[in-house]
């Protein structure tokens, strides 16, 4: 198992599901109150999915200033938004993704502070996708 994932096990109407906490690096494109920047400009963001809580939503959080744990920001929204957004440009409230080149996405975050826009590499935001359709995979029976 790849070590830069936990899982948590939990019995959910008769059948294991866990929360899928992924670890991802991704570069800032603006300059907002994110964290300052280092390795190139990449900063650790947390992917989660708890489908214990509400399986349709994923959550990113970003690093407080400094890469603080202390003032970091989450937000949720629709899983599905965040596959559509891998395709092409996607968007519901404060959170909107898009496609950049081939192997590359943007998300944009809106809060009352202000716009955070983050680029991740693909690879790790579909790898995070696959792991929470597989937490929330019925066994088959027999």
């Amino acid at each position: 198992m790849d070590p830069q994932v936990q899982h948590r096990w939990q019995s959910v109407r008769g059948y294991p599901m866990s929360v899928v906490e992924q670890y991802a690096r991704a570069h800032i494109l603006t300059d907002g109150d994110l964290p300052d920047q280092d390795d190139g400009g990449a900063i650790p963001v947390v992917l989660r999915y708890d489908p214990q809580l509400d399986p349709s939503k994923v959550c990113v959080a970003l690093p407080g200033r400094g890469g603080r744990a202390s003032g970091s920001r989450e937000w949720t929204f629709s899983r599905e938004l965040l596959e559509q957004g891998l395709r092409a440009p996607a968007g519901s409230g404060e959170v909107r993704v898009w496609p950049c080149g081939r192997v590359q996405a943007v998300v944009e975050f809106h809060s009352p502070q202000g716009c955070s826009v983050v680029q991740f590499e693909n690879k790790a935001l579909i790898r995070f996708l696959r792991r929470t359709y597989a937490a929330t995979a019925q066994p088959v029976a027999h």
